[in-house]
């Protein structure tokens, strides 16, 4: 659908806070956000919605447990599918105002998102002439009823989104092709800026945080153009909307072919840059492509209209460390030259590796401001946990990854999360495990043969150097014993530091002894 540039406000050009690759100024605090799994996607005639899996939709006393987190702001659903389900205009606020209501009330600043991984209510669908207009016309509605909310993310995630939905056929519409899926992300881009548009003219001063999961793709050389390609496509999110693909842009011609250029014209012409640039950053979010399909199990395959591939978490075989949520980061401010906000944090992991994790987002974030990128927060993602994203959503199985609270207490049981987000809040030092290894900072996260990196790459994520002095070891006693020997062996698995001592080093029968070791290695 042609979208006139008249449709569009003044609001399409924001400054840079200084040119690429140089250093902003001024920055506030880090801030601690956060959210929970909020998915609401479609598979066939099913409806998948995680607020309703984890429980949230009917335990509004949720907002409480995350308050106290110390949060300051909290991306939060207000989802079109959810207010009017049958798109007939006949929406149902009564939900959304009392969760709204409480988050103000709470003294977290709601980051409102409108549509989550979804293609619409029933009657329309990604590949809809329709949908930017009414998914607009939604936002409008949304504005109106909370004027006070500043910061929108009306689309989650939208290229992610369209390849899940309309190149790979995983979600509704489950369409599988190239141009239904440049289609899914041009209108889900032009639904953005017509959104965007009408929050504005009711709330001038809103911002738009457009997030999207971004990492990098490595391959094998006979793959180099597949990789190319899709670390290109990775950015077209925020290049459309900052109106950069224009003649000149590398993938201008590839959608030429498809027809797409009156449109791209319109969106070059009356952009709408992202007041913030959200990163979604995952473990599994770099990736390497290898022609040796042979060397990986089948559901690694995948492939182009050319030649076989396996598509792997690059994290689990590049040698070098891929460059992770660091290189990225600093790709993305390189890139753009805008604020920046680490959007969804969480790997489902042991709980060591899930604080672990945290802390290096943070501490990543702290470094990177140091240099002078103006990172505003890190959101710790998936607070209530997450439901069935092993099989992209497409099941439900009931495989449940635990967030910052344990929905399977009553009620909802605080994890090691928890407690590391209420010390980054208070600005205090972390839980001591956080000062080990990740595992993928260590040999163990090689699953497969290593590959070399093959192509012009940011640097390699840090490596672990080790515990440092604040890395408190456990003290283990019976070093020749079964007991002592498995605790030993779980530590150097975890990547916990560890202390594990003999009869003559540690005698339980021993008081004073005891008390001289605990001063000694202050465990």
């Amino acid at each position: 659908m042609f979208l006139p540039a008249r449709t569009f406000p003044e609001h399409s050009t924001r400054p840079r806070l200084s040119p690429p690759n140089g250093k902003a100024t001024d920055m506030n605090p880090l801030e601690l956000w956060g959210g929970h799994e909020c998915t609401l996607n479609r598979v066939g005639d099913v409806f998948h919605d995680q607020t309703v899996r984890s429980g949230h939709h009917d335990r509004p006393e949720d907002l409480d447990l995350f308050a106290d987190l110390g949060l300051k702001a909290l991306r939060y659903p207000v989802l079109w599918e959810r207010v009017d389900p049958d798109g007939d205009g006949a929406f149902d606020w009564r939900w959304t105002d009392a969760r709204l209501d409480r988050i103000r009330a709470l003294g977290m600043r709601p980051v409102v998102g409108l549509l989550h991984h979804g293609s619409g209510p029933r009657p329309v669908n990604l590949l809809d002439d329709r949908f930017a207009a009414a998914f607009a016309a939604f936002a409008r509605a949304a504005a109106e009823r909370y004027p006070w909310v500043v910061d929108w993310t009306p689309i989650n995630e939208p290229l992610t989104t369209a390849r899940f939905a309309a190149l790979y056929g995983h979600w509704h519409p489950h369409a599988a092709g190239e141009q239904p899926f440049w289609t899914a992300l041009l209108n889900q881009i032009d639904a953005i800026r017509l959104a965007m548009a009408q929050i504005r003219k009711i709330i001038p001063a809103a911002r738009l945080i457009q997030t999207e999961d971004l990492g990098r793709t490595y391959s094998t050389r006979a793959l180099a153009h597949q990789a190319w390609y899709d670390n290109l496509r990775r950015w077209m999110t925020w290049d459309l909307l900052e109106g950069r693909v224009g003649a000149d842009h590398p993938l201008r011609e590839r959608l030429d072919r498809f027809g797409f250029a009156p449109r791209l014209d319109a969106i070059a012409g009356q952009p709408c840059p992202p007041d913030v640039i959200g990163v979604n950053h995952y473990l599994t979010s770099d990736r390497l492509l290898d022609h040796r399909t042979g060397d990986y199990p089948p559901d690694r395959a995948g492939g182009n209209a050319f030649m076989s591939f396996a598509d792997v978490e690059a994290i689990r075989v590049v040698l070098p460390a891929p460059g992770g949520l660091e290189g990225v980061l600093d790709e993305a401010w390189r890139r753009y030259g805008r604020p920046l906000a680490v959007t969804e944090s969480h790997n489902g992991c042991s709980r060591e590796e899930q604080v672990r994790w945290l802390r290096e987002a943070w501490t990543t974030a702290e470094r990177l401001r140091a240099r002078g990128v103006p990172i505003e927060a890190v959101t710790a993602w998936a607070l209530l946990g997450a439901h069935d994203w092993n099989s992209l959503l497409t099941r439900q199985d009931g495989h449940y990854e635990v967030g910052a609270f344990d929905i399977r207490s009553d009620p909802p049981r605080p994890t090691a999360i928890a407690a590391e987000l209420r010390r980054l809040a208070a600005g205090g030092p972390g839980h001591p495990v956080a000062d080990g290894p990740g595992w993928w900072t260590r040999d163990i996260r090689l699953t497969f043969r290593p590959v070399l990196r093959t192509v012009e790459t940011p640097a390699p994520r840090p490596a672990w150097a080790g515990p440092g002095q604040s890395a408190r070891p456990l003290l283990i006693a019976g070093a020749t014993g079964t007991l002592g020997q498995a605790f030993a062996r779980a530590c150097e698995w975890r990547g916990i530091a560890y202390r594990l001592t003999a009869r003559a080093e540690l005698d339980l029968a021993d008081a004073a002894g005891i008390d001289r070791l605990l001063d000694q290695v202050q465990p």
